[in-house]
């Protein structure tokens, strides 16, 4: 369905008995790693909401016959029942109770499917937990007529997609996101992630974000796992530092078109990063042999053509490369030639910024 959130939430229908919503990933080009709390950063973030790595979530209610205090679901992931997300999904709902008071009342059926893998570091948490969020706060709006505007909505929509996955509260907005509180950052917290609000300059809409595919698999160390691991790194007070540091020299790039400094901050981001989970004890690579080759490539070609190429990683091997729109038609053919051979089965995503999700009819 397009048009504004609003106008998709007005078509919304007390008569109904299940809402889809297609959500986004995101690309974090300020890292949010180690955590605290109930799924509380360390230190801020912002990110690149995406348009074609998205999930697909419908949720279907049915009002129980006898009424007890069991969460009941039903789970299918790409068509097929997946006992291991059903429980999580279960454990998850479980700790809603006082968000939504209507889950003990209903028998729910979840089927869920994704435009890529899950698990290998396309932050396929984010764009899962994003879209089952916002099917909860819809089916809130169709049984009690709340949240009655798209601001409310989408607040509550981040706030519980973070409950769920960290990065997953930037997914509900479009363009650029931040999530994490920050003091020179306006409205900034830690509770949930805000928009950029129409502070984009021209240089980076429409940007290109192809994602390489370099290993399917699922990763070794998950997220949750690597920022577990960041409370015993002896790194992380310095970058903590650093994340906030980058957090407004980002903003200011973002503002005013800086495409050099962007793209310096987000390889930057990417490789320390990883260097953390070098030093984390114990320490682990989630890089592969064909993520370093697309790297030095990356370099050699921005080096001996000075296009603004860029690259950056989320916590996978799979290489995201960031680019102007303008300079498509000269970046691609390289990304062909030289890149694609270093992804399994040649699979690239070609995604770009985009306008967030979207309710399904």
């Amino acid at each position: 369905m397009t048009g504004s959130i609003d106008d998709q939430l007005s078509s919304l229908s007390s008569s109904q008995q299940s809402v889809t919503w297609r959500s986004p990933s995101n690309i974090a080009i300020v890292k949010y790693w180690g955590k605290h709390g109930v799924q509380l950063p360390r230190n801020p973030s912002v990110s690149f909401t995406l348009d074609a790595a998205h999930t697909d979530t419908t949720v279907s209610f049915v009002e129980k016959v006898s009424k007890d205090d069991e969460i009941s679901i039903d789970f299918y992931f790409e068509g097929a029942p997946n006992e291991a997300f059903a429980n999580k999904i279960a454990k998850f709902l479980e700790g809603l109770h006082s968000e939504f008071s209507f889950l003990r009342d209903y028998e729910f059926k979840i089927e869920s499917s994704n435009s890529f893998p899950h698990s290998s570091g396309i932050a396929s948490s984010a764009s899962a937990m994003s879209a089952l969020a916002l099917c909860l706060c819809s089916i809130e709006k169709i049984l009690t007529g709340w949240p009655t505007d798209s601001t409310d909505f989408l607040n509550k929509a981040s706030h519980i997609a973070r409950l769920g996955s960290g990065s997953a509260a930037r997914s509900v907005y479009p363009d650029v996101a931040i999530w994490g509180a920050h003091e020179a950052i306006d409205d900034s917290t830690d509770l949930q992630a805000i928009p950029f609000d129409n502070q984009l300059h021209e240089a980076f809409k429409g940007y290109h974000d192809d994602i390489l595919i370099v290993s399917a698999d699922e990763k070794s160390v998950s997220s949750r796992a690597g920022h577990a691991l960041m409370e015993g790194n002896p790194y992380a007070p310095v970058r903590y530092e650093q994340a906030n540091r980058n957090m407004i020299a980002t903003l200011e790039a973002l503002k005013t078109g800086d495409i050099l400094k962007f793209g310096k901050i987000l390889e930057e981001e990417a490789m320390t990063l990883h260097a953390l989970m070098m030093c984390s004890d114990p320490s682990y690579i989630l890089m592969k042999a064909g993520t370093l080759a697309v790297i030095e490539k990356v370099r050699a070609f921005r080096e001996e053509t000075y296009l603004p190429l860029y690259f950056t990683l989320d916590a996978g091997p799979n290489v995201h490369l960031l680019y102007p729109d303008e300079v498509a038609d000269q970046i691609w053919p390289f990304i062909e030639r030289e890149l694609v051979p270093h992804c399994v089965g040649g699979k690239v995503i070609r995604d770009r910024i985009g306008a967030g999700p979207r309710l399904l009819d």
